[in-house]
């Protein structure tokens, strides 16, 4: 028998001191084990991110995540500005998983300018500048552009020929000129980027007014067709863009994420007369593209929002007040066709992630409307400012 379990022979008193000074350390190593397991693990977050940082570099202007973009506030935008809806008609499958650990802001490597492509598909080989024949891979192979870094994507954004034949002219869409280039050619991309993307604004512009050619000529070979030697140019119609990545042979929950995404989207956009298909060029309202990877598929979805400045005239609401007078909590979107002023492209890039279904209708009433971030801490990876000279990285 264990003597020190026996109530009739009591331990010495050196032997019982002992014996509580050694029970005393193993609960106090019990107590500090789970701490000493956070604190490690703190640690090993820490030198993560600190290599992250030194791999995407610093170019000493990132903006704090409570500067680049406004956050939901409830005495602003009303009790239920950070609530999920709770009548989302989709789910996403019950093996999609992500993770939820990593920190997200300011881990993404900046960019200056982002060119879509149109394709008509949805999914491309592992790296799209590899699609034979295509502008994509044009563009992989030039030299780049003169004005900073470029973001290469291909779109499922229909071609003028509604096939998914490379040997056809296509279209490409350039951000943040929120301008659209017709008739792009492997051949032509030379031309599209030494007299379009150079010279069209960048991420670090100030806002100005889009000031580039309607039309130019491409220098082709001697019997190229008449139709191809020239690039043509006209000013998106949308005033947000929604970019989903879609491609599924990157990761397979991006394939699965961005149609119901979009099905949701569409649910929450269309009774605000904002939803435009893939084929509708009305001016206003909102374009929902699927793109290629964009990076961090773990963290899928991930989603791009692209507006230009106080798209829809609500940037400013404020819709605690409006419920209070009894009003309808659903603001109505003013007209803003981009025919009434200076085009001057996009204004904001919000680039989110961890993005769930349930997630689409505050996305489209704060920041698709108004320009601000539901979930900060959570889902903000990153984007710009143009109006305010701001940038995450």
């Amino acid at each position: 028998m264990d003597p020190s379990s026996s109530t009739d022979s009591p331990l010495p008193a050196a032997v019982a001191a002992a014996a509580s000074t050694k029970n005393h350390s193993s609960n106090s190593r019990n107590k500090q084990a789970p701490l000493t397991r956070r604190t490690m693990a703190s640690g090993f977050k820490s030198l993560i991110n600190s290599a992250k940082k030194l791999a995407i570099g610093d170019s000493g202007s990132k903006a704090s995540i409570d500067d680049l973009f406004p956050h939901v506030d409830k005495t602003v935008d009303g009790d239920d500005c950070d609530h999920d809806c709770d009548s989302c008609e989709v789910q996403y499958p019950k093996n999609f998983k992500i993770d939820e650990d990593d920190d997200l802001y300011g881990f993404i490597k900046g960019w200056s300018t982002h060119v879509l492509v149109a394709t008509g598909k949805t999914d491309w080989v592992r790296d799209v500048a590899d699609e034979k024949g295509s502008v994509m891979q044009a563009i992989g192979n030039s030299k780049g552009p003169t004005n900073g870094k470029l973001m290469l994507s291909a779109s499922n954004i229909p071609t003028p020929h509604h096939t998914s034949d490379y040997s056809e002219p296509t279209t490409v869409l350039l951000l943040p000129a929120f301008l659209i280039v017709d008739n792009v050619t492997p051949a032509t991309v030379p031309t599209l980027i030494s007299e379009l993307i150079n010279k069209a604004p960048t991420n670090t512009s100030p806002l100005g007014p889009v000031s580039l050619p309607a039309s130019l000529p491409a220098p082709l070979p001697e019997g190229t067709p008449a139709a191809l030697k020239e690039l043509t140019t006209r000013a998106c119609p949308h005033r947000a863009l929604i970019l989903l990545c879609s491609q599924r042979t990157r990761d397979a929950r991006c394939g699965q994420s961005a149609p119901l995404l979009r099905k949701e989207l569409q649910r929450h956009l269309q009774p605000l007369g904002l939803y435009r298909d893939l084929d509708d060029e009305r001016p206003g309202g909102v374009g929902i593209y699927f793109i290629s990877h964009v990076g961090g598929h773990k963290y899928s979805a991930n989603m791009m929002v692209y507006r230009r400045p106080d798209a829809f005239g609500l940037d400013a609401a404020e819709r605690a007040k409006q419920q209070q007078a009894g009003g309808d909590e659903a603001l109505v979107p003013k007209k803003a066709d981009i025919e009434e002023g200076e085009d001057v492209g996009a204004a904001q890039c919000i680039w989110l992630a961890r993005v769930k279904p349930e997630d689409c209708e505050g996305i489209v009433k704060f920041t698709v409307l108004q320009g601000k971030v539901i979930k900060p801490e959570r889902q903000l990876r990153g984007g710009f400012d143009r109006s305010k000279g701001l940038l995450s990285w």
